[in-house]
């Protein structure tokens, strides 16, 4: 269910008053992957799958953090938000941490990677899956121990691998990291598709996502409130750009014109807390879909929504999502 979460949305408002700039030069991209090993799990036993469960503990530059997987586990997709938050609110919905599998990271930006070792400190039965690039990035850029290294489980894009009974394919995504991934998750015949933090969706990217049963897709900003915002010119450059984010034109008219009837929800996600709001992010991707003849429903399980041929929904910046039944 919803939470208010007040205590950590208090931390987390404090957190969006700063804002972290990444400089990208040629020192930043690793090629020796000699030391790695792609990691290829079988599924664990008792993994069986009666309903797919997602949560996002918050989504946008405050923090992000997810989690995907069944009453028997599952795994977080990143690790921005506090811990303390998200196994108060798994355990609220008969998730224990120690049934979480590991931790996938999308890309090594502080909202997305900031307690990632505090994490696997605590919970040392978990592993973070994340390519050398990714790791090696998320050291030299933070503040971190470089004993999250022994956390570490070697992963490559485009290869697969199995975690918690789901099979993930890492993609290229175009955005100011180092080596930014979203994730093609299969779980028996549904496919769910993770794609955020990114300036543009690339051909690799959009084959993904086009696939996707069930698509977590970045709506960072209205244009227009990010062209009259207060945001300092150089700083709406990076946010426009190509390596930047998504704004909800953009993503809203990919949906709509890769729209198929086996796309059931539409999550979007890290939207901008100064240039975008749930109502506009949501009308453009209900608009869209609505033009192309696609029925939207608001993801409540009202009678009225469960007969639309897709949900939509936005994702809460600093608060805990309903809790999805797939």
């Amino acid at each position: 269910m919803s939470k208010n979460n007040d205590k950590y949305r208090q931390q987390r408002l404090g957190d969006s008053r700063w804002i972290d700039k990444f400089a990208i030069d040629s020192n930043d991209f690793d090629d020796d992957y000699s030391q790695a090993v792609q990691q290829t799990l079988p599924l664990d036993e008792g993994d069986h799958w009666s309903g797919l469960q997602f949560v996002s503990f918050g989504s946008g530059s405050s923090g992000n953090c997810a989690f995907l997987g069944n009453e028997n586990g599952g795994v977080l997709i990143d690790a921005g938000v506090d811990p303390e938050h998200v196994c108060h609110d798994l355990a609220t919905n008969g998730i224990d941490i120690k049934k979480v599998k590991g931790i996938v990271l999308t890309h090594d930006h502080a909202d997305h990677i900031r307690y990632a070792y505090k994490l696997v400190r605590e919970h040392k039965h978990l592993r973070i899956y994340c390519t050398p690039r990714l790791m090696g990035g998320l050291l030299r850029h933070h503040n971190i121990s470089r004993r999250i290294k022994d956390y570490q489980v070697s992963i490559f894009k485009e290869i697969p691998f199995f975690l918690a009974g789901m099979k993930f394919t890492a993609f290229e995504t175009s955005h100011d990291a180092i080596d930014n991934m979203g994730f093609s998750i299969e779980v028996g015949d549904n496919t769910f598709v993770v794609a955020t933090d990114m300036g543009i969706i690339t051909d690799r990217a959009a084959h993904y996502m086009s696939q996707a049963n069930f698509l977590m897709i970045e709506s960072n900003y209205d244009r227009q409130m990010l062209d009259s915002g207060r945001y300092p010119e150089y700083l709406k450059a990076r946010v426009r750009g190509n390596l930047g984010h998504l704004d909800n034109a953009v993503a809203s008219s990919f949906v709509a014109t890769h729209y198929h009837k086996a796309l059931k929800w539409v999550f979007l996600c890290h939207l901008s807390n100064d240039n975008n709001t749930p109502e506009k992010a949501l009308a453009a991707m209900t608009t869209a879909l609505e033009t192309q003849g696609v029925s939207v429903g608001d993801g409540t399980n009202s009678p009225d929504s469960r007969c639309r041929d897709v949900q939509v929904y936005a994702l809460p910046r600093y608060d805990t999502s309903l809790w999805f039944v797939l």
